[in-house]
């Protein structure tokens, strides 16, 4: 079975089996020391604001939302949800061959510049990836399920800056 996203087609298959992946890292990092709300009371709107990001991008290109769970799970896979795959340079993950095709590199930055602007120092970019892949696969008629945020893993509200 196809998924149809405007020019783009999705096998069902295929979406399932990243859907389990990132839902399998959700799982590991749970485990990290992370808890479902972190912010709560740092950045109560944190969840929201990065669902509308994702939701008004979504709207004017749908190709974005495997892009943002295929990202999430890559960026899991190298050393860890850690957000290494947003750094910017030339011997980077965001740089090697697969991820430089990825879609929503920008979905990610109009977040993070919403959610500094409302809790300036906060949001992990780590969080926000694992947020905007939940959120993608709702979008496209997928599952949903609660993220565990931040807590004991090491992370970075910019990655590469540790």
């Amino acid at each position: 079975m196809l998924v149809s996203m405007g020019a783009s087609f999705i096998r069902t298959p295929t979406l399932l089996f990243l859907l389990l992946i990132a839902m399998g890292a959700a799982a590991l990092v749970q485990g990290q020391g992370t808890r479902v709300g972190f912010y709560f009371r740092t950045c109560p709107q944190a969840e929201s604001i990065v669902q509308k990001t994702v939701i008004s991008h979504f709207q004017s290109n749908p190709v974005i939302a495997p892009g943002l769970l295929r990202m999430h799970f890559h960026d899991c896979f190298v050393r860890g949800c850690d957000a290494s795959i947003l750094i910017n340079g030339s011997s980077t993950e965001k740089t090697t061959g697969p991820n430089r095709l990825l879609n929503g590199y920008d979905v990610i930055d109009d977040a993070k510049t919403r959610l500094e602007a409302a809790c300036p120092g906060v949001v992990s970019c780590a969080d926000i990836l694992a947020l905007a892949a939940r959120d993608s696969v709702v979008l496209t008629k997928g599952i949903t399920w609660r993220v565990p945020t931040r807590g004991g893993r090491r992370i970075s509200n910019y990655p590469g800056l540790e």
